[in-house]
Order: C-alpha cells, then structure tokens, then sequence
C-alpha cells in the first residue's frame, strides 16, 4: 500500500520590520538646526570649555579652603613681577609676581557665578510677573506695570551702591543689584506673549474642562514662552558678566576673589610701563565669553522664533 504525499506550501517569511526612526523632538530638531550653524556649534563648544573651567576651578578652591592650602592665584614670587609671557608664565605675571594665565582661568568662576545667579534672578522675577500680569489683566496688570516702570527708572549701578552698603562690598551685592534690575526686558516681553496666547483655542478648551487658572499658566502658558526665556537668559548672562567686571574695576564688585574686573583695574597701574599682557588676557577672556554668549543667543532667537526661521 503506498502512502499518500500531500505537497506542503512553503510558508512565506514576513520580512523583517525595519526600525522605526527616532521621534521626530522639539529637542532633536533644535540640535539639528544648531548643527547647520557653524558659529553657533562653535559658540556652543566654547562655552562648554568655559563651564568646564568655572566647574573645574570651583572644586579646586572648595579643596584648598576644607584643606587650608593657599590657592595657586594667591602664590607671590616678587622675584618673577611683572615678567612678560614665557614658557614657564604663558601669559605673564603680574605685580606680586602672580600667575596671570591662573588668575584669568580662575576669573572664569566669578563671572559664571555672577551670570547664572543675577540671569536666576531676573528670569524668576520677570516671568513671574510677566506671566501674571499678561493672564489675568485688569488690576494685576496695572500693578505689574508700575513695578516693572518703577524698577526700569532705577540705574543697575545705584541698586549695587546700595546693596553693598547694606551687606557690604562684595560679589553678592553685584549679582543681587544685576538681577533686580535687569528683568524689566523679560517681563514685557512674557506679559505681551501671554495676552496673545491667554484667549486662543487651545487655552479656551483647557478652561472649559476646568483647569485651574495657575495650573493653566503653569502647564499650558508658560511652556509657549520658553523660547523667549532662553534667548533672554543667554544676553543677560552676557550683560551680568560686563556688568560685574565694570564693577570691581571700579572697586564695588569681588574683594580677595581673581576676577576679570579686578585683573583690569590693577593692570592700569603698570600699564605705562608697558606690561600690557594682565589687561590684554583678562579682556580676550571676557571678550570670548560675551561673544560665544551673544552668538549662540542670535541662533536660538532666529531657530526657536517661529516668526523668524523656525525649527524646520
């Protein structure tokens, strides 16, 4: 008896899936805008390498105090004052005979110290306020704009006078002075966009499935204004970082601290005497700073405004 062969189909194999591509962010496109802007990459690289500084000096001062160990911009060798650049000093020494190259590396701390907390307190004060006043309008608003009138009419240099008297001269009277003065921009700027955005669709729904009102600007006002927060935090960051070197030029700003201003200000001294290189390094290391700030502030004003390029 012979079997009966019933011919098996070949089964078909299902190619295999591809890999979805990566989620298409507001993240990822903003890197890849960055990316297409050469001066903007480079802006971006040099900071990184000023906060690498300003963190690495930090930890190495925070070191020297629990240790008790002079900081190497404190050293003094009268023997080697006011030599000029060499290989030992790449960028000279001063009139204690003070490492110059040190002591601009080290002003790096101060002027990011000063930045981030006066850019902190700014930002707070004008978006909150902003925020507010531009939501809820009526008396709000009109309280909102006597304050922020109020504080435009004040000149950042009395409020430093001022706070130094109080609490002495000193770094915190600079970025204290600096911040309560310099959110007045931001806060017009946040008001004006939340009374575009307060009575569109989309916040007109969120009211009508009974959001509270400070969930609503905290959830669905404010993230639509970050654009305009981190373009003002870069320039402002800019701004407090000449402002505070202005500042201990003149002798109101950092006491026993290396700062840019301080680095300036005993540089005028023995300037005739051509010992150009303390101002010439201390200038070029604020001048990078505030230019790398600058630029990289223009490219996400042009890349997150979606009146100007956008992130496409």
């Amino acid at each position: 008896m012979t079997a009966l062969v019933l011919p098996i189909a070949p089964v078909a194999i299902p190619p295999a899936a591809e890999p979805l591509p990566p989620p298409d962010t507001p993240r990822a496109r903003l890197w890849r805008a960055l990316r297409r802007r050469p001066a903007a990459m480079a802006s971006l690289v040099a900071l990184l390498l000023y906060a690498v500084a300003a963190t690495g000096v930090w930890s190495y001062q925070a070191g020297c105090r629990l240790s008790g160990h002079e900081s190497i911009t404190e050293r003094r060798n009268l023997e080697q004052r006011l030599q000029p650049p060499s290989l030992a000093h790449p960028c000279g020494t001063d009139y204690l005979g003070r490492d110059v190259l040190w002591r601009t590396v080290f002003g790096v701390k101060t002027a990011f110290y000063v930045g981030l907390l006066a850019g902190g307190i700014s930002l707070l004060a004008g978006v909150t306020l902003g925020a507010l006043g531009g939501y809820f309008g009526g008396w709000t608003d009109a309280v909102v704009v006597w304050i922020y009138s109020t504080f435009a009419a004040m000149p950042t240099l009395l409020f430093i006078l001022a706070f130094a008297l109080l609490i002495g001269r000193g770094i915190a009277a600079v970025y204290i002075g600096i911040g309560l003065t310099s959110w007045v921009g931001l806060c017009r700027v946040v008001r004006s966009e939340c009374m575009r955005l307060r009575d569109l669709p989309y916040m007109q729904a969120a009211r009508v499935q009974g959001i509270g009102q400070f969930r609503l600007i905290w959830k669905h006002l404010l993230p639509n204004t970050m654009h305009l927060v981190i373009v003002f935090f870069t320039l402002r960051f800019s701004l407090a970082v000449m402002t505070e070197v202005i500042v201990s030029f003149l002798g109101l700003g950092v006491q026993m601290e290396p700062s840019w201003g301080v680095m300036i200000s005993e540089a005028r001294e023995t300037l005739w005497q051509g010992v150009w290189w303390e101002m010439t390094f201390a200038t070029l290391a604020m001048f990078g700073l505030v230019l790398a700030l600058n630029l990289l502030g223009d490219a996400l004003r042009d890349i997150l405004d979606p009146r100007l390029e956008g992130l496409g």
